[in-house]
C-alpha cells in the first residue's frame, strides 16, 4: 500500500445519511483508480470498522475520538507504512488533536488555549496534547475536508473529484505569482516573496489593492498571503496605521482560481475550518479556494506570529512549504519538508515557533504533484521504461521517505524540549526587556508573562506578551521572545500576530 486513505464511515453517515456516504464511498473507488494509473497503490480504510481494522489490532469508535484515531493511524503505519496518508473530512469527522498552546496567556496575550493540529498524525510518538512530543514529523500527510455543518457532501465529493483529475503541470505554468501583504508588513512579505520566487514586482499591497480582485490578478498557479486573519471569518484584511481594509474575501473567488493553484497562507486562522454558521452562512477562505478549483492549501488553525521586518515564524514555514511545490515535491511531503526544514535550523524550538510548527497543515491531497520537474534523460529510454514498469517511481519514493523518516527521528531525538519556569529575568535582562516593551508601545500592566527553561541547555526562554489595539473581531498581539543565559541576553526577536 503507497497511500492510506482515512475516512470514518459511521461519523459520515451520521452526517449525511447512507445514500450520501454510497456516493461518497464510490468516489473514493474512482480516486483509488486514478491513483492506480499514476503508479500509486492507494486503500481507502474505515478506521471504525472492526472487520477492516483487524489486521492492524484496534478500531476507532463509532463517535470519532482524536486519541483513538492517532492509535488507529500509529498501528496502520507499523503493518503498512504507506508513503502517503490522506484523511477525509473537517473536524467533526476525522478530529483534530487539541495541542495546548504553549504561547498561551489569556487577557491581551495569545488567547488561543488549544492548537487543533495534524501534526501529531504525521509523528510516530504516540497520542498527547503536549506540543514537545511533536518535535520530529515523519510522515507524508494531508485532509481532504468537507464543509463543516454541512448537511450535504457536495464540497467533499468535488475535492474528491478533482484530485481525481489533477496532473502534474510544467514548472512555466507555475513561474508567476499572486502574492499579497498587509502594508506594515510589505518588508517582510517581499523578503519572503523574493526567497521564494526569486523576486517580488508584482507585490500587492492592502490597502490600497483588494479584495476585489480582477480574475488575471488570481490567474497565477502559487499564491502567498501576509495579511490579517480572524476567528470564523471569512476575509483576510489589510493594516495601514489603524485602518484594517478587507483585502480578500472568500465570496470573491468563485471562477478566478486556476486548478492546481497552490496557496501558503501566513493569516491568523488562515486555514481553520469552522461551521459557516458562525460566520452568517460564509466559509472560510481556505475552503473558497479548494471549492474553485486550488489542488493544496497551507495555513493555520489559530494565531500566527510573524516579525514586521525580516523574516521570522509563519514566514518562513510558508515560503519553504511553496519553495519544496516549485522544486516538485507532491504536496505532502512539501508539507512534510517544511516542517522538518523549519524545526531543524534552529537550536530548539521556542513558544512561538512550537505553536507555528503545530498550527499550520496541508488542505489537500498529499499525493498530488502540482509541479512536473524534468528527468534525467536516461528515464526517457525505452530500456529505462522497461526495467521500472512495474515500480514506476515506488523504488525512489521509498528512498525519500527513508531519507524523511530519518531526518524526523533525529530531530524528535536532537531538539530539547520546553518546561514551563517560574524563574524571573535576571535584573540585569529585565532593564533591557523593560526597555523594548516600551519601545514597542505595550502597556506594562496588561503584560503576560512566561519563561520556560530549554532542556537541560542551562537557557531560558522568557515570553512577554500585550496588545497594542483591538479593532472588531482583529486584536493586534506583540510579542518580545527573549532567551537568557547565565543572566545575559542571548537572543532576542519580537514578532506580531498575523
Amino acid at each position: 500500500m503507497d497511500k492510506a486513505v482515512v475516512i470514518h464511515r459511521a461519523a459520515l453517515k451520521a452526517k449525511y445519511g447512507a445514500a450520501a456516504l454510497g456516493k461518497i464511498e464510490a468516489t473514493l473507488a474512482a480516486l483509488v483508480k486514478a491513483d492506480k494509473k499514476r503508479g500509486i497503490d492507494s486503500m481507502v480504510i474505515a478506521v471504525d470498522q472492526a472487520a477492516t481494522m483487524k489486521p492492524y489490532g484496534l478500531a476507532v469508535p463509532a463517535k470519532p475520538d482524536a486519541r483513538r484515531l492517532k492509535a488507529a493511524i500509529d498501528a496502520i503505519a507499523a503493518k503498512a507504512a504507506p508513503h502517503y496518508w490522506l484523511l477525509i473530512g473537517a473536524p467533526d469527522v476525522l478530529p483534530m488533536v487539541p495541542l495546548l498552546n504553549p504561547a498561551h496567556g489569556g487577557g491581551d496575550g495569545d488567547g488561543d488555549k488549544l492548537v487543533p493540529s495534524d501534526l501529531p498524525y504525521a509523528c510516530e510518538a504516540p497520542y498527547s496534547t503536549d506540543a514537545n512530543r511533536y518535535l520530529g514529523p515523519t510522515r507524508v500527510l494531508g485532509r481532504i475536508p468537507d464543509m463543516p455543518g454541512a448537511k450535504t457532501p457536495d464540497l467533499l465529493l468535488k475535492l474528491l473529484r478533482a484530485a481525481a483529475r489533477s496532473k502534474p503541470l510544467p514548472r512555466s505554468d507555475y513561474t508567476q505569482s499572486f502574492s499579497l501583504s498587509a502594508e506594515v508588513w510589505q518588508a517582510s512579505t517581499r523578503l519572503s516573496v523574493s526567497n521564494t520566487f526569486g523576486h517580488a514586482d508584482q507585490l500587492n499591497v492592502a490597502p490600497p489593492k483588494g479584495p476585489k480582485w480582477a480574475k488575471q490578478d488570481l490567474a497565477p498557479r502559487m499564491h502567498f498571503i501576509n495579511c490579517h486573519g480572524a476567528d470564523c471569518s471569512p476575509e483576510y484584511y489589510g493594516q495601514h496605521g489603524e485602518d484594517y481594509p478587507v483585502a480578500h474575501r472568500a465570496s470573491l473567488l468563485a471562477g478566478k482560481i486556476s486548478a492546481g493553484t497552490v496557496v501558503a497562507a501566513e493569516c491568523c486562522y488562515g486555514a481553520q475550518l469552522y461551521d459557516p454558521a458562525k460566520a452568517e452562512g460564509k466559509a472560510g477562505i481556505a475552503l473558497a479556494y479548494l471549492a474553485d478549483g486550488a489542488s493544496g492549501f497551507f495555513g493555520s488553525t489559530t494565531i500566527a506570529y510573524g516579525p514586521s521586518e525580516g523574516n521570522g515564524s509563519a514566514d518562513l514555514i510558508c515560503q519553504y512549504f511553496l519553495q519544496r511545490v516549485l522544486a516538485g515535491a507532491s504536496l505532502g511531503r512539501a508539507a512534510l519538508e517544511a516542517r522538518q526544514k523549519f524545526a531543524g535550523e534552529r537550536t530548539h524550538l521556542d513558544p512561538i515557533d512550537l505553536k507555528t510548527l503545530a498550527q499550520f497543515y496541508l488542505l489537500g491531497d498529499p499525493s498530488l504533484q502540482p509541479v512536473g520537474f524534468e528527468a534525467h534523460a536516461l528515464s526517457k529510454t525505452t530500456a529505462f521504461k522497461k526495467a521500472f514498469a512495474s515500480v514506476q517511481d515506488r523504488g525512489v519514493r521509498g528512498l525519500r521517505r527513508e531519507r524523511l523518516e530519518r531526518e524526523g527521528k533525529h530531530l524528535a531525538r536532537a531538539l530539547p524540549k520546553l518546561k514551563a519556569s517560574g524563574q524571573q529575568a535576571s535584573a540585569k535582562v529585565e532593564q533591557s526587556l523593560q526597555a523594548m516593551v516600551k519601545q514597542s508601545g505595550l502597556n506594562k500592566q496588561d503584560l503576560q508573562r512566561l519563561a520556560f527553561d530549554i532542556g537541560s541547555t542551562g537557557r531560558r526562554i522568557h515570553l512577554l506578551k500585550g496588545a497594542l489595539q483591538e479593532i472588531g473581531a482583529l486584536k493586534r498581539r506583540v510579542v518580545i521572545v527573549a532567551t537568557e543565559e547565565n543572566g545575559e541576553l542571548l537572543h532576542v526577536r519580537r514578532v506580531h500576530s498575523r
